[in-house]
């Protein structure tokens, strides 16, 4: 077996049930502090969360400090919460509906990824020419995109939407305004 296969092999469950015997499993009904604490984490991480999202559920609902970092640092440890991989899914999540890069600053900021992992993760943001055409074309539902009215709504839902003024010019350039 390679060292793939066996960093593959751990799942949230069996690392929560500690193979290892350091810490003790967690139970239906958790008796001890420690146990409530690897229990309401092991419900939590059905989905991919960021470190600093878990910690504040753990410490929301009432456990102590003592017992969220051990549990914190055992779900880091294998993997179970990665802020890097978590920051990326954000950002293609949010891309592939539509959402430009000030959107997602965001939505990385409001699920606490470290800041440091925000332009890292930002690079893998597709290029969204096409994307932002196809949403201003959306919006502007065949009226002429030199008409005022119609020209600002169109691009104050794409500014809403995490879009910068020069895309967005850039963007209604191409669609035919061009006494922007």
């Amino acid at each position: 077996m390679n060292l793939l296969d066996e960093q593959y092999k751990h799942t949230v469950r069996s690392v929560m049930n500690d193979p290892s015997g350091e810490l003790e499993p967690p139970k239906k009904n958790p008796t001890t502090p420690l146990e409530r604490t690897k229990k309401i984490a092991l419900d939590y991480l059905k989905r991919p969360h960021s470190e600093k999202e878990l910690r504040k559920k753990l410490a929301d609902r009432g456990c102590a400090q003592e017992d969220i970092d051990p549990v914190v640092a055992l779900c880091v440890d294998y993997g179970f919460v990665n802020d890097e991989e978590y920051a990326g899914s954000i950002v293609r999540h949010y891309a592939a509906a539509g959402f430009g890069p000030g959107r997602i600053r965001a939505e990385l900021n409001r699920r606490g990824v470290p800041k440091e992992l925000w332009d890292q993760a930002l690079e893998q943001l597709p290029d969204q020419t096409d994307t932002l055409d196809r949403l201003l074309a959306a919006k502007l539902r065949g009226q002429d995109p030199r008409n005022p009215k119609e020209r600002d709504k169109a691009a104050a839902v794409l500014y809403r939407k995490g879009y910068g003024w020069e895309e967005i010019r850039a963007a209604l350039r191409r669609a035919g305004a061009d006494d922007l």
